[in-house]
This record gives C-alpha cells, structure tokens and sequence, in this order.
C-alpha cells in the first residue's frame, strides 16, 4: 500500500509523491529526490517541520518539544522527519521549490483537438506522451509554452487528475500571443510542451457545503474539482455560479449538465452581464449567491475570475456581514497583446 502525498511549495510548485506504507514523508521524498529541508532527521532541530493541511498521519513519537510544540501539532505542523501518512495528504513546504533542488516538471503532449467554442473561448485537449507521469490537485495551473515563442502562458486543467487526455479553457484574446496561434496555426498533432502544476487554488477536504463561483474561462479548474467530487460522491451541497460578459461566452453548459446529474446534491446557474442579452439570469454572480448558499458562513468558497470579480466578492461578503469558513480564490488576467 502507498499513499499520495502532494508536497506544495512556497513559490507554488507542485509534486505529488507516493509514500510506503509506514513510511516517513522526508523519506519518500529524498527516494524521488526532492531534498526537503532537514538538519538532523532526528526530530531535534525542526528545520524540516511542515503544514499537513489535509489528510490522516501518524506523528510520530521520537522528536522533542522545542523541535514540534503540542500548540503546534494541534494546528497541523508536522516533521516531515517523523511523519507517517495513513492517507494521501496535502503537505505545505514553507521554502521555495528552488530551495529543494526541485528542477520544474516538463509533460510533452500532441494537440488532440482546438476548437474555438465561443467567440472568446478556445478549447484546447492534448494528449500526452506520458499521462502516468502527470499528477496535479484539482485547481492548479501550469505554464503552457507558446510553440516557436520561447514564450509560455499559465492555464489551469479544466480535465481531471488522471484522465489520459489534458483539457483547457483558453480566452481567445485579441492580438494574443497563445489564442493567435491556436485560432491560425495550430492542427491535431502539434507538439506542445507545459511546465507545473503550480498553484495553491485546489481543492480541500470537503466537510461542508461548497460555493464555487466562476467567470469567464475561470470555470476551468472549478470543472476539475467538480470532476473529481463527481468520481468520489459526496453529501454536501454544492452551489455553482458561472458568470460571463455575453451571450455567445457561455461554454461547457453540456458538461456542467452532465456533472450535476452525477452530483445529487450540486445546483447551478449561469447569468450574463450583458443588459441586453436574452439568457434569463442577467447580472453578476453576486447578484444570485442567497443567504441559504452562504449557509451563516458555514461553508467553502472557491473563485476564480478576473481581479475586479474577486473584490466585487469581497465586498458583497463584507456588505453582507458573513466571512466564510474558507475563501479560496484565483485571480486571472489576460496577457498584453502581441505588439504587430
């Protein structure tokens, strides 16, 4: 039996790793050559105490109080030294993965398919050389390079961990360095090649009810999540609110059907800001979030839109005196045009 232990660091890389059965995470990881900061290995110096942020362990007994105080263990601090997973965990390294003498990660892949699916939306699957080898939390982002560029793009999985295919929404921006190749030059079997994951947008052990807010091609690694809730089931409530600009923004609608009929307890909207469009849920997603989604502030919030959605959320939660449990978010904005 191993486990699947995600160690994310503090420049926001990701690598997931498998663990033995009783053994120690600073183990595992130098056996995938990660060097995890360590002094001693003893439990005496602290130097390779961690956040274990979600998952089961085991402590472990052989280290002393200076090195892992009680207060300490009680909010989730670990020594990587020490530390027994008795489940896949979440782990968070507080140094940068340079620090760890962590190369980043390359995938390369073919271009399956490129679609435009919208006027502003291009849906882009690759199929990868090697799937076994990419692993990613539902929510992450990697750095997708720009074919003949030397240029790159940061673009979050909208397909689950797993799957043998890697799915994203790309904003197919005006003069745009990524969306002007796609929409001109590229064709099923195009190489291209990405860098990660990265990031600390991902999905959390779920213990109770879920809003997930999305705008635009935000709806990405919302997707992901819900993939992934769908494939394990879960009993608590999840509200989706997916907001655009206008009518013909609206993409995956399908997909979002499809996955809400595989998630009992999940309900969703779309609405459209456009005051002349002619979906029936006009406005923002704030304008359709209720008192009984926010549930008193009982609940998980994950977002991921443009920077004026993120503080337009912000301020309706002020204004209506609730502060989540958590509020998880990703902020995103496009790329400057490409000078002609």
């Amino acid at each position: 039996m191993s486990f699947r232990i995600a160690l994310n660091f503090e420049d926001g890389a990701t690598r997931i790793i498998d663990c033995n059965d009783g053994e120690k995470v600073l183990d595992a990881a130098y056996r995938h050559k990660i060097n995890l900061p360590m002094d001693c290995s003893d439990g005496v110096c602290g130097t390779c105490k961690c956040h274990c942020e979600q998952g089961s362990y085991d402590l472990g007994d052989d280290y002393i109080e200076d090195a892992l105080t009680e207060d300490e263990a009680a909010e989730g601090m670990v020594l990587t030294c020490q530390m027994v997973p008795s489940s896949d965990c979440v782990v968070q390294v507080p140094v940068p993965s340079s620090a760890c003498k962590l190369a980043p990660a390359g995938f390369d892949a073919a271009i399956a398919s490129v679609e435009l699916v919208s006027d502003s939306t291009i849906l882009l699957k690759l199929d990868l050389d090697d799937p076994e080898k990419l692993a990613f939390l539902p929510g992450q982002y990697v750095n997708l390079a720009v074919p003949g560029t030397g240029e790159s793009r940061a673009y979050s999985f909208s397909s689950r961990p797993g799957a043998e295919q890697a799915s994203f929404l790309i904003r197919n921006v005006p003069g745009g360095l990524m969306s002007g190749w796609l929409t001109r030059q590229a064709k099923g079997g195009d190489r291209m090649r990405f860098v990660g994951p990265n990031g600390s947008f991902f999905l959390r052990d779920v213990t109770r009810p879920l809003v997930m807010l999305a705008g635009g091609t935000g709806l990405a690694p919302l997707l992901s999540m819900l993939e992934v809730l769908a494939d394990r089931g879960t009993d608590q409530p999840i509200r989706l609110i997916y907001g655009v600009t206008h009518d013909g923004d609206l993409v995956e609608i399908e997909r979002i059907e499809a996955l809400s009929r595989r998630l009992p307890t999940m309900s969703w909207a779309a609405c459209v800001a456009d005051e002349a469009s002619a979906h029936p849920l006009k406005g923002y997603v704030t304008h359709h979030l209720t008192d009984e989604h926010l549930n008193a502030g009982d609940c998980d919030v994950y977002l991921c839109g443009p920077p004026p959605m993120v503080e337009a959320v912000r301020q309706f939660f002020k204004q209506k005196g609730v502060e989540p449990a958590h509020f998880h978010y990703e902020k995103f904005a496009a790329s400057e045009p490409v000078p002609a």
